[in-house]
């Protein structure tokens, strides 16, 4: 009885005694055949490693690509406790992940309630009066009051809805008999039961505070107001629809900017059988006096760019956007410059660090210096030819530098066709024209992530569909 070693070698032994009965162009159909499924295996399991790379860096790593290469030194484990800054002098500003942080000093023990801390112009205030005990039974001209202390508290009344009584006298006029009234005064919504500042609130808290109506409904009846839940959705809609001519002036603002930003994001709306929903798409755009419009189509086509954008921009027109090819469509139709955005380019870098980590780091550390040049910009107010004079000076060697990087990467390297960092080199090198625009353009900025975040309100906001 053989072994299993034994019975490997006979395998080996067999399979190369056929190998030597094959002829010279059986071989290498043979090689061929086995070269392109090693080469499959390859870039299956590349692809597979990169996505459990990918599911752990969810679960246990850093999502954020955001990467500023900061000026100075940096501290080690190895320095003197001497080097160690000083704690922030209170009342002096001090830099905090990208925001400006004001050190205050640290009251010991309660803090102070005698301290307003609300604005007494918008907020009413209840004075309620403490007796003082030792004056209990003492006449007035007995004891003198020299001052008083104040203790402010913030109390919660159950609702804070009122309502509106207009008493209107019904007369009767003696010389003629006619009887006569004064007309209610006229509602936002004509025949409607609500105040304008009740409209006002409902969209206030539906839209800008994600309450469903529902729950505004709740408390309503809990405040002891007995309306109907679907006259809440009737009032939102007769609201929206007076406001509809306010948001067709910003967009038509919008389409007039020179320099405007656009991205889309997904969301359900309307359903397409039994507990699903439909996918449709919110494509915001951004203008130059800091105005978003949220524009609803129901796909993704590139025809909606031309409806929202229309096709006679204004001379020397930018828009600034990710990769998606529907904006490259719509600039190469109406001949404006098409922008692209530095924050997506990290992205795909950032997306490939599992799997080439060193030269990932060198994409992100060039990305990283761009950032750093826009915080100068930032830190020192600088618009105008001021800011175009900085980046020239400062941005476009390292931008000229990253490009030169890229190309070398292409040619010293044998990465794999199907590599995310390979990806990733390709998105950059096909978007350079785009990534460069920002830097002869002072009004176009580096990145889209001022409009990235005007979409928080998307998902924030998810209970628009259910109300």
């Amino acid at each position: 009885m053989q072994t299993g070693t034994q019975a490997s070698n006979t395998t080996v032994n067999q399979g190369t005694q056929n190998l030597s009965s094959l002829a010279p162009d059986q071989m290498l159909n043979l090689v061929a055949q086995l070269s392109d499924e090693n080469t499959q295996l390859t870039d299956e399991n590349t692809q597979l490693r990169q996505q459990v790379a990918w599911f752990k860096r969810q679960v246990f790593g850093q999502k954020s690509e955001r990467r500023l290469i900061e000026h100075g030194e940096q501290g080690t484990l190895g320095e003197s406790f001497a080097t160690i800054p000083n704690p922030p002098i209170p009342g002096k500003k001090s830099r905090v992940e990208g925001h400006e942080r004001q050190a205050k000093p640290k009251h010991p023990g309660q803090p102070d309630e005698s301290s307003p801390f609300f604005d007494e112009t918008k907020v009413p205030v209840e004075v309620i009066q403490l007796p003082a005990p030792e004056a209990a039974g003492l006449s007035a001209d007995e004891f003198e009051v020299i001052g008083e202390k104040y203790t402010y508290r913030l109390a919660q009344r159950p609702g804070s809805y009122v309502v509106i009584k207009y008493a209107r006298p019904v007369i009767k006029l003696r010389s003629s008999g006619v009887i006569a009234c004064a007309p209610a005064p006229v509602g936002v919504i004509e025949g409607s039961r609500a105040d304008v500042s009740f409209v006002a609130g409902v969209l206030i808290d539906k839209f800008a505070y994600h309450l469903p109506l529902y729950r505004q409904h709740q408390r309503t009846t809990q405040a002891g107001i007995r309306v109907t839940r679907p006259w809440f959705t009737q009032l939102a809609q007769s609201a929206v629809a007076l406001l509809a001519p306010i948001a067709q002036a910003q967009l038509e603002s919008i389409q007039l900017s020179r320099v405007k930003a656009m991205d889309e994001t997904p969301i359900k709306a309307g359903l397409s059988g039994p507990g699903k929903m439909k996918n449709a798409y919110f494509w915001p755009v951004y203008g130059e006096l800091d105005e978003v419009s949220f524009l609803y189509y129901p796909d993704r086509s590139a025809k909606n760019v031309q409806h929202a954008l229309g096709l006679h921009p204004p001379p020397g027109a930018v828009l600034l956007t990710d990769g998606y090819s529907a904006y490259r469509h719509y600039a190469n139709k109406t001949g404006l410059s098409h922008a692209q955005c530095w924050a997506h380019t990290r992205r795909t870098f950032d997306s490939a660090k599992d799997s080439e980590p060193k030269p990932v780091n060198q994409a992100l550390d060039y990305i990283g210096a761009l950032y750093a040049v826009e915080q100068k910009i930032r830190d020192e107010g600088l618009t105008g030819q001021d800011k175009l004079r900085l980046r020239q000076d400062q941005a476009r060697p390292i931008v000229d530098r990253f490009f030169k990087w890229i190309d070398q990467q292409f040619e010293g390297h044998g990465f794999l066709p199907q590599s995310l960092f390979t990806k990733a080199l390709s998105y950059a090198r096909e978007r350079k024209e785009g990534l460069e625009i920002y830097l002869s353009d002072a009004d176009v900025q580096i990145d889209t992530n001022h409009l990235e975040r005007a979409l928080r309100t998307i998902p924030m906001g998810k209970n628009y569909a259910h109300c």
